[in-house]
């Protein structure tokens, strides 16, 4: 039997989005196989450093914890994309400066969702839906954002789902940054994919 828990944000917490169609933990339990259980303890507008309180809810039989955060992280600094009087060197220092503050704040929270010392898997910001003015900025500040991700995954040796692959139509989302039921569903299903993934590649009980 699997107990999957969602912590991070309003990737998976987005129910209040949905207008009352299935929201991603509504999704996904509604696709698991019987027996299993999954627990949201993610919640809309958490930044990393809201893991630890949430880590702390985390079940005793959880099986495999699943984190999407950063987006809020990344939208305090929004004003970025605003700032007129940056030149192309000083906009790209400071997203460096950006990428070295949110990766030492995104290693503290999956810190302590290893020390749980359960499987888990990372998920990257998606692009989110933003008309054609910010698509392209919004993009490359999410590159720089996925890249601190993917860094702390390789350093820790954890999975990860790509959320741009996955969110990756206009549908997909409620508004310019939350999923919608469809994209809502699209990330359960990406999330009951991992585990099952997992499952086959375990090596077979001694006999």
């Amino acid at each position: 039997m699997e107990h999957i828990v969602l912590l991070g944000d309003s990737v998976f917490d987005n129910k209040a989005y949905v207008g009352g169609a299935p929201d991603v933990i509504g999704h996904l339990r509604s696709m698991m196989p019987t027996g299993w259980k999954a627990t949201l303890c993610a919640v809309d507008g958490a930044t990393t450093a809201d893991i630890p309180a949430q880590v702390a809810r985390v079940p005793r039989d959880a099986t495999c914890l699943f984190v999407s955060v950063g987006g809020n992280d990344a939208l305090m600094h929004m004003g970025l994309l605003y700032d007129g009087t940056l030149d192309g060197r000083a906009m790209l220092a400071a997203m460096a400066q950006l990428g070295v503050e949110f990766r030492a704040n995104y290693h503290r929270a999956v810190e302590e969702v290893c020390a749980l010392g359960k499987p888990a898997c990372l998920c990257t910001l998606y692009n989110a839906c933003f008309g054609p003015d910010l698509a392209a900025p919004v993009e490359a500040a999410v590159a720089v954002v996925n890249d601190k991700i993917y860094s702390v995954a390789n350093e820790k040796g954890l999975p990860v789902i790509d959320l741009r692959r996955i969110c990756d139509r206009p549908e997909d989302y409620a508004n310019p940054i939350e999923p919608s039921d469809i994209g809502g569903k699209k990330i359960a299903a990406a999330v009951l994919e991992h585990v099952r993934k997992r499952h086959s590649s375990a090596p077979p009980p001694a006999v």
